[in-house]
């Protein structure tokens, strides 16, 4: 039997607001941001951007073109940031501007692609308050797919996800980091439902992360490290991130870092053979027609196909197929759009020793020379 498990893996996945009114059960559209008050309003402007955008649709739309390429790779395990709320809840998190939440009755949008396991530790989780978080908590769960990163008190919180893979076990650890922008008072407790913050990047806090990994994890098992980190706009990569990650693989034996919550693609690094993605940029969203930072493309993201061997943790290969958001659904990006990724990523990486050519079948492939090894 194969040791080699192939992952999916992409950016944000938002399929609240605007996703969730044209989806088959629209929930209460109401808004609390200070200039849209009414859900709809995105599916409007994406209309107005892109084209008519039709309601309702089946729960398989807003992922498009995705289906066939998950099909073609057949995945082990399919990973994903899921930045939504899943629940009834109207208690929105008072002072944010922004709140997102899909109806409970349309997670059939996520079993339509058969995801194994959403990390919750982000920005978004809590919009509707403590029962929204738990609501969804509870709503994913019941459809059988896992979650890693928030829970009803800090020992769930904190508990990884842990996905049977052949031979192998997927171990997911999900963390949220304030520069995200995560409220601090959104950390789960003892008494208290919320995300799995991570406090710093010190060395206190890999120590600890280390201390938690190693309780968990044994011989033959992938650990995934899910962090939700940074600004959502910028292609620099602050240095105690960079420095955070590599002391991940060194001490805390992570195979893949997950990072995610910028808008738009970041470098790639392949440090001692493991593979981290600093940022994976959206993957599905409703900001067709809202304006701004369009320098970075945020429209355009990627699905990340990387194979890794479970014997070892190191990266074997990986594949990454470039998608556009339009009509509020995934579409296979083309053209000059998929060489603006190639050329994004190979000059953001170049720094860390990588970089990506266009295959054949107009997907990426990602190069790495390998600097950690040398170390």
């Amino acid at each position: 039997m194969s040791s080699v498990v192939t992952f999916f893996l992409c950016g944000d996945v938002m399929t609240g607001r605007g996703i969730d009114q044209v989806l088959p059960h629209p929930g209460d559209p109401t808004l609390f941001e200070p200039y849209v008050r009414d859900a709809g309003e995105y599916v409007a402007l994406a209309g107005r951007a892109t084209g008519p955008v039709p309601r309702p649709v089946d729960f398989a739309y807003v992922w498009g073109d995705a289906i066939a390429e998950l099909d073609r790779v057949a995945p082990d395990a399919r990973i994903v940031n899921l930045e939504t709320s899943i629940t009834k809840s109207n208690d929105h998190w008072k002072g944010k501007g922004i709140h997102y939440r899909m109806n409970p009755e349309n997670i059939p949008c996520l079993k339509a692609v058969r995801i194994d396991c959403c990390s919750l530790a982000n920005n978004h989780t809590l919009d509707w308050g403590l029962p929204g978080l738990t609501e969804t908590i509870v709503t994913l769960n019941a459809a059988g797919i896992k979650t890693a990163g928030a829970g009803r008190n800090i020992k769930e919180a904190r508990t990884p996800a842990v996905m049977q893979v052949g031979n192998s076990r997927v171990i997911v650890f999900a963390f949220g980091s304030e520069t995200s922008g995560i409220p601090p008072e959104w950390a789960a407790t003892n008494r208290r439902p919320g995300i799995n913050m991570l406090p710093d990047f010190s060395d206190r806090t890999i120590s600890r992360v280390a201390d938690a990994i190693a309780s968990v994890k044994r011989k033959g098992d992938i650990a995934i490290f899910s962090i939700h980190w940074g600004s959502n706009w910028g292609f620099d990569i602050p240095p105690d991130q960079v420095d955070f990650a590599h002391q991940l693989i060194d001490r805390a034996a992570i195979d893949i870092i997950y990072g995610h919550s910028s808008h738009h693609v970041r470098g790639i690094e392949v440090y001692r053979g493991k593979l981290i993605l600093y940022g994976c940029g959206d993957f599905l969203n409703d900001y067709e027609g809202i304006s701004g930072h369009e320098d970075f493309r945020g429209n355009l993201g990627l699905m990340y196909f990387p194979e890794v061997d479970s014997l070892s943790g190191k990266l074997v290969f990986l594949e990454m197929t470039p998608i556009q958001i339009k009509h509020l659904r995934v579409n296979r990006a083309a053209g000059a759009d998929i060489a603006w990724l190639r050329d994004t990523l190979s000059r953001e990486g170049a720094k860390f020793g990588t970089q990506v050519e266009i295959t054949e079948d107009l997907r990426l492939r990602l190069h790495w020379k390998d600097f950690g090894s040398r170390c």
